[in-house]
């Protein structure tokens, strides 16, 4: 199975050109505000240091208190309410479950009792000399004489919680559930702590990546937003994530370089700008930030017009790796529809998607729709009777399976009930409302923490589409490929989504290259799926060419209208995959 590859790179990085100084450590950091502050000769002055949620804030607050001593030294936390006090405010929003909360447009400032921000405001305007107020929601004080943002990547956030060295912000929470911690960033923390990052966009002038313990990393703001646009002129590739799971397979370690003493890697995030981030290589310094701040600081340059006016600022199009070979099946599952999630959980989209086959054993199926005959309260009691214990669900009495083999594309509108079997390995193609899965039925297992993993069939009852029988599945939604282009040499199809999904996916076989249009500038999405090497290039020479190795996903900026995929490697023929939203 698969191309036996490890050409497959784990640290893709933009290079940035220019002049520009970064500084590394916070001693450093701090000789260099200290510098900055002094040229302005103001008697008082004002440092904000505005953090991101998961920030290691003792770290910080150490360092500061080590080095300006004669400052006034003001932690915005401290001000803020406590984890018991956001829960109570906001517990129609976090709710009960342990997955699911409700989108809301809550800022910051919402987390302050408007006494204690008063307070917090007051003791900068009476402080004199340099004052420094460091924490998330910092530059809610008052008019900052300076203001450095200190960030952390999605990733590295999720990996702090798990193991117990953070709760959310502001909380004590440490040892709560993981999927608890994660819904109040996803649906709470994060998405404030965005809306005013947004907002200080233009008043930021250093930018400090703190992923990695005890060195941190400074850069100026303008080289920051630079190194960005660079980036944008052309394709790159998010920094990569592999996570074991449950049901998780080998093909991944073997085919891509991974830790062979991990069991298994379930999940591979390559194509999710949420939680993605971004390798910035200024001249030995590498600074790693989330690719959200693309997104969120350039959404025209990067989506274009149609998507952002659709989407907002989000990059909608989710390209991740489910790997089962010697694995298990996935989750018996369904997602919403567009309705049910906006009036259950305020998201403005739903979780579209489909299965693309990278590769697959002989025995591999996919799970997809409700065979005929089969009757809504006949499933749900069968469902409901298997998640007591009582009897384990015979799954194919149900549920159509169809044969899955290398190449194959399963197309998943909402509503339809689908799992993918053991022994695939598959390049996920979806909207990027990406956790908003109703399981069904998890074959009696537990989760890697020893949990039962959540199962949702009061939600998935209220969705599954009943119609999706098994000739209409067969018909609409199994390789519904219509080929657009075929030459000696080169043959494009399209092969999805289907008509009621917003995202459409083309497939080009070639053994040259290709010359793809891009005049109706939207943002692509593009994994090579068959093939040693191809480079990415400029039929203009806006952009160095830009080089993609088996099974990587990459993004083409709408910005870029026009661009050439020729094959270098050593296959004769080549599979490229393209998304991008129609």
């Amino acid at each position: 199975m698969g191309n036996n590859h490890t050409t497959y790179n784990h640290c893709p990085t933009t290079k940035v050109k220019g002049d520009f100084e970064t500084w590394t450590g916070f001693q450093t950091i701090f000789s260099e505000l200290s510098s900055a502050i002094a040229g302005r000769a103001d008697e008082k002055m004002v440092l904000v240091i505005e953090t991101y949620p998961g920030v290691r804030m003792e770290v910080l607050r150490r360092d500061l208190e080590a080095y300006f001593k004669e400052a006034t030294i003001l932690c915005a936390d401290d001000f803020a309410m406590t984890g018991q006090e956001i829960q109570e405010k906001f517990a129609m929003l976090i709710t009960e479950d342990r997955v699911f909360g409700r989108m809301a447009a809550i800022k910051i400032e919402d987390y302050y009792a408007k006494s204690q921000l008063e307070l917090l405001r007051q003791k900068v305007a009476l402080a004199d000399g340099l004052t420094i107020v460091f924490g998330t929601g910092a530059s809610l004080a008052g008019d900052a004489d300076m203001t450095v943002y200190v960030d952390v990547a999605r990733w590295e956030i999720q990996k702090r919680m798990r193991s117990g060295e953070i709760g959310n912000w502001n909380d004590t929470n440490l040892d709560e559930d993981i999927l608890r911690k994660y819904k109040r960033g996803f649906f709470l923390d994060w998405r404030a702590a965005d809306r005013l990052k947004v907002d200080l966009f233009g008043e930021i002038d250093y930018y400090v990546d703190e992923n990695v313990l005890e060195n941190p990393k400074m850069v100026r703001w303008s080289d920051y937003c630079s190194g960005l646009e660079q980036m944008l002129r052309g394709p790159f590739r998010l920094v990569p994530y592999f996570d074991p799971g449950v049901w998780g397979g080998q093909w991944m370690k073997e085919n891509l370089g991974l830790d062979s003493s991990v069991e298994n890697f379930a999940w591979a995030f390559d194509g999710v700008a949420e939680e993605n981030s971004l390798y910035l290589q200024f001249g030995n310094t590498r600074i790693e930030t989330p690719a959200m701040n693309a997104v969120l600081k350039y959404p025209r340059e990067l989506l274009g017009e149609l998507v952002f006016s659709r989407f907002g600022a989000e990059l909608p199009i989710r390209f991740d790796f489910l790997d089962t070979v010697g694995g298990q099946n996935l989750s018996l599952q369904v997602h919403p529809d567009k309705e049910y999630i906006k009036k259950q959980f305020g998201m403005d989209y739903t979780q579209e998607e489909s299965y693309y086959l990278l590769d697959a054993k002989e025995d591999a199926v996919v799970y997809l729709g409700v065979k005929d005959g089969v009757e809504s309260e006949e499933l749900i009691a069968a469902l409901e009777e298997a998640q007591t214990g009582a009897a384990e669900l015979d799954a194919t009495r149900y549920v159509n399976t169809f044969p899955a083999k290398k190449h194959d594309h399963f197309l998943i509108p909402s509503g339809t009930v689908h799992c993918s079997g053991a022994d695939s390995m598959i390049l996920e193609i979806s909207l990027c409302a990406y956790i908003f899965t109703f399981k069904l039925w998890d074959w009696g297992r537990l989760g890697l923490d020893g949990k039962p993993r959540p199962v949702h069939i009061e939600h998935g009852e209220k969705v599954i589409n009943w119609d999706r029988s098994e000739d209409w599945v067969a018909e609409n939604l199994v390789n519904h490929f219509e080929t657009l282009v075929e030459t000696e040499t080169h043959k494009k199809e399209k092969t999805g989504l289907y008509k009621t999904e917003q995202i459409r996916t083309e497939r080009d076989w070639f053994t040259d290259f290709v010359d793809y249009d891009n005049t109706e500038k939207t943002v692509n999405m593009l994994n090579l799926v068959e093939g040693d090497k191809v480079v990415v290039e400029s039929v203009d020479g806006a952009f160095e060419a830009f080089e993609v190795n088996y099974v990587e996903t990459f993004v083409i900026p709408a910005q870029v209208e026009r661009f050439r995929i020729r094959n270098v490697g050593e296959s004769a023929r080549v599979g490229v995959l393209r998304a991008r939203v129609m």
